[in-house]
């Protein structure tokens, strides 16, 4: 009997057992997701902090009170058919995808550029600590070279960029996530100038994480209620620091400011909703949790790139639905380096996207479910006429003991 269920916040009561937040970590002060709530003050953190949903474990707690419940309660399988229903749609639509370079030559390139870009950025932001003001024209260089990257192969900076060490995370992030609005902005039908300024807005969407204290910033474990004030309070800083700097326009000090809003209104620093959240601020938002949620930080490892997407999907009111349905077309329904099951039963991870179909990517198998054993590994182009064989399921690593999925997809060494 599955036991896992996702509730209202109404309906949360002392003993129940949290088994996971319905929405980024990014947006309450919890660090961990799995524990029995036995104490008042956490359950007003949960309730004041903005969670609407979550997802409760009835085996290992109270379950929902049907005399108190103001709706039922959803299972998690449902939940995920639910969002395979809708992701299948979103690949139905047409969608833009140029024929890459080669995987390996593109991860190469890749990874070249992104080690001469944390000197660069790092510069960037200990400037920006120092009080210095911060000159776009020193950015908009670098912005050119990650857009003729994603030219190249969209998926590969990406890739790279999701391996980023703990303590390069900051710089990276900016990286990747001017790369993810590169990306997206094409497939959004932007050009030239409008989709430099989103590339420049996404390498400075976080630019207030540089006077952000580097004990909260890199702590290990849960915030404090102020910590986490604190830590929203980057956006406002960041779009001051860039005011003063003068050198950026209305784009990017846009992006930089408002890219926690959310579609519903529950966002912040101004609590916008709808229309009020510009385009590119509604693309930043996307972008830099996806990055955000993939990437190892501090206090949490990275999700799956596939279990990433599927987690997003379900936090209705967060992103405008139209903006988010041309980022799962720009990453794939199966991004690069997920983990997958295939109907035959082999484990595979994904290579690289297919220009014809976002469900048929090809992919490496490795892993034999039904002998439960390793197998050599071998690609498979699921686009082929000739393959007789598709993905069933996304899978969570965790799941597994696999150690050597970034090897298996080609991940180059940072």
């Amino acid at each position: 009997m599955n036991t896992i269920k996702k509730i209202p916040v109404s309906q949360l009561r002392l003993g129940m057992h949290v088994h996971e937040f319905c929405g980024s970590w990014m947006d309450h002060p919890f660090w961990r997701s799995k524990f029995t709530l036995n104490k008042d003050a956490d359950l007003r953190r949960i309730v004041d902090g903005g969670v609407k949903e979550l997802w409760i474990d009835a085996g290992k707690g109270l379950d929902v009170d049907g005399a108190a419940a103001a709706a039922p309660a959803v299972t998690r399988e449902a939940v995920a058919q639910a969002v395979e229903r809708e992701l299948e749609f979103v690949a139905s639509m047409p969608f833009e995808l140029d024929e890459p370079v080669s995987g390996q030559d593109a991860f190469a390139q890749a990874a070249a550029l992104y080690r001469s870009s944390v000197p660069k950025i790092s510069s960037m932001f200990n400037e920006a600590r120092l009080g210095k003001a911060v000159s776009a024209a020193e950015c908009e260089d670098l912005v050119d070279e990650i857009s003729e990257s994603v030219l190249r192969n969209p998926g590969a900076l990406i890739s790279v960029a999701r391996l980023k060490r703990r303590d390069e995370y900051t710089y990276m992030h900016s990286v990747a996530v001017c790369a993810l609005m590169v990306s997206l902005g094409r497939q959004l039908g932007l050009q030239g100038d409008h989709l430099k300024k989103a590339g420049l807005a996404g390498m400075l969407h976080d630019l207030g994480k540089a006077v952000m204290p580097l004990d909260v910033l890199n702590k290990p474990g849960k915030l404090t209620d102020d910590e986490f004030a604190t830590m929203k309070s980057h956006p406002e800083r960041g779009h001051a620091l860039l005011v003063e700097g003068g050198t950026v326009g209305p784009v990017v000090l846009d992006v930089c400011l408002h890219h926690h809003e959310k579609f519903d209104g529950t966002g912040y620093p101004h609590g916008l909703q709808g229309e009020q959240i510009s385009l590119f601020a509604k693309m930043g938002a996307v972008c830099d949790v996806y990055d955000a949620i993939t990437s190892v930080r501090p206090y949490k490892n990275g999700w799956d790139p596939g279990e990433a997407l599927r987690r997003m999907a379900q936090w209705k009111g967060h992103f405008d639905p139209r903006v988010f349905q041309a980022f799962v077309k720009t990453v794939g329904i199966y991004p690069v380096g997920s983990l997958v099951r295939l109907q035959s039963g082999r484990l595979a991870v994904v290579l690289s996207q297919s220009p014809n179909s976002l469900l048929t990517p090809k992919v490496k198998a490795f892993y034999s479910t039904k002998s439960d054993l390793r197998i050599p590994p071998h690609e498979i182009d699921l686009a082929s006429p000739f393959c007789n064989d598709k993905i069933a399921a996304c899978e969570s690593p965790d799941d597994w003991p696999f150690k050597d999925l970034d090897q298996l997809w080609g991940a180059p060494k940072i």
